[in-house]
C-alpha cells in the first residue's frame, strides 16, 4: 500500500467519524447546539475550541458507529462454530 492511499484511507475514516459524530450530536442536542455555537463564535479562542470540537465529534462518531454499525454474528453461525469446536476436541 502506498503512503498516499494509506493517508486517504485515514482521511476517509476521519471524515466518516466526524460525520457520524455530527449526526449523533444533531439528533441528541439540536436545540442547545444552536445556542452553544452562537456563544462559541463570540469567543477569542475559537480556533482552539474548534480543534477540541473536532476531537469530540470524532470520538462521538466512533461511539455512534460502534453502537449502530456493529452487527452481532448470526445465532446459527455461533451454534455451528461451537459444534465444530466440540467435534475437533472429541476427534483430537
Amino acid at each position: 500500500m502506498t503512503r498516499e492511499s494509506g493517508q486517504g484511507g485515514a482521511l476517509d475514516r476521519q471524515a466518516v467519524l466526524l460525520a457520524a459524530g455530527l449526526a449523533d450530536l444533531a439528533v441528541s442536542t439540536l436545540g442547545s447546539a444552536v445556542g452553544t455555537v452562537r456563544g462559541l463564535l463570540r469567543r477569542s479562542d475559537a480556533a482552539e475550541l474548534a480543534s477540541d470540537a473536532e476531537r469530540d465529534l470524532a470520538a462521538r462518531g466512533r461511539l455512534a458507529l460502534d453502537r449502530y454499525a456493529v452487527v452481532p454474528p448470526a445465532h446459527l453461525e455461533v451454534l455451528a462454530r461451537h459444534v465444530v469446536a466440540r467435534q475437533a476436541r472429541n476427534d483430537g
